[in-house]
């Protein structure tokens, strides 16, 4: 059966609690200064690489190896950010900067279309491109037979990377593990909560993938014109018609359950994975914990308190859930899979806080949840 557990580690101070703050808290530009002064090793040491993911398609990478203290048993972290964020997204430096600090090599992708990569492949980007990041994470395997493979996402990057252990197997992926942050369970529920909660997700999201089209326009000269699509600034409509122009899918509904992970989608895992997640997520509905399959190597982490990719405990660098995924790497590398002492079942029903509803009014000058 697949095993839930419930983390009570995770206590941010009073003025860090409610789900909406915990959700923009992580990209706001104020924590910028202090994650790239502490990622300025990792920075310094990575390297720029284009990975051949097969039918002309490109993914880009950014790889740092680890200048001392490495690994007895060399390990790579591939590491992948949400939807319209990047390898430059905070939390991934943050990440990036811990797990490179403590040995190992850690590869920061790009999703197509994502940072600077818009010129790479000239079809759009959608949630459905799995052969190409299981492609380039092929690749790194080739590229690194000697280490450990690990895989770790937030939001929509965690959705990709358990669905890359999904298909380990059959693409012939030696995969010692995979954490998710936040990650995308219902896409079709996932588009209600953005529709119904705060405003706020809904013009963030709009406003950076409305940024993203216009710089795909303007690298493939009339290939596309968004420009009608956008005026609409509807997530809905702007979704569905890309899909109707730009997929395979017949219509919205078929596209979303193209990603969902519910069901029967990480049924027969063959790699242990961790899903961690925040029962007050504003974006991702908790509910959705309870359609995952019942598997032996998918683990359930759930955290009273958390929001949408934060685990925040302080403005400066470094996040509770970095420390998790470490954690988690070193229990997946070590064949350790057991929860940890003190867990106890935990239903996952959503709850309202006090706390939540006091810190709404704080997100709405705020703008950062990639």
């Amino acid at each position: 059966m697949t095993r839930r557990v419930v983390d009570a580690s995770f206590r941010p101070p009073w003025w860090l609690q409610g789900r909406h703050l915990q959700s923009v808290l992580p990209s706001l530009p104020l924590r910028r200064l202090a994650v790239e002064r502490r990622a300025a090793s990792l920075r310094a040491a990575s390297r720029e690489r284009q990975l051949d993911c097969g039918a002309g398609v490109r993914l880009q990478a950014f790889h740092a190896a680890p200048a001392r203290n490495p690994r007895r048993e060399p390990a790579l972290a591939v590491l992948l950010h949400g939807w319209e964020g990047s390898a430059e997204s905070l939390y991934i430096l943050s990440l990036a900067q811990r797990l490179h600090q403590h040995g190992y090599d850690v590869v920061r992708l790009n999703l197509r279309d994502h940072g600077d990569t818009h010129h790479l492949n000239r079809e759009l980007f959608h949630s459905c491109r799995l052969p190409e990041v299981v492609a380039a994470v092929a690749g790194l395997q080739a590229d690194f037979p000697r280490h450990r493979l690990l895989l770790a996402g937030y939001s929509l990057g965690g959705n990709f990377m358990l669905r890359v252990a999904a298909d380990a197997r059959s693409a012939c992926l030696n995969i010692a593990g995979a954490v998710a942050v936040s990650p995308v369970l219902d896409p079709a529920h996932t588009l209600d909560a953005l529709e119904s909660e705060l405003w706020v997700y809904r013009r963030y999201f709009v406003e950076k993938w409305s940024r993203s089209l216009r710089r795909k326009q303007s690298v493939w000269p009339g290939v596309f014109d968004f420009e009608p699509l956008l005026r609409s600034r509807n997530l809905r409509r702007m979704t569905a018609d890309l899909v109707l122009a730009h997929t395979e899918y017949p219509d919205l509904a078929a596209y979303l359950a193209g990603y969902a992970l519910v069901g029967e989608r990480l049924a027969g895992l063959a790699v242990p994975a961790t899903i961690v997640a925040a029962l007050d997520d504003p974006i991702i509905p908790a509910g959705d914990l309870d359609r995952l399959p019942r598997e032996p190597r998918l683990r359930i982490v759930v955290t009273e308190q958390g929001g949408h990719c934060g685990f925040i405990e302080s403005l400066g660098a470094g996040s509770w859930a970095e420390r998790f995924i470490h954690a988690e790497f070193e229990r997946q590398l070590s064949g350790d899979g057991e929860p940890a002492a003190g867990s106890a079942p935990v239903s996952t029903a959503p709850r309202a806080s006090a706390a939540g509803r006091m810190t709404a009014a704080a997100t709405a000058s705020s703008a950062g949840v990639s």
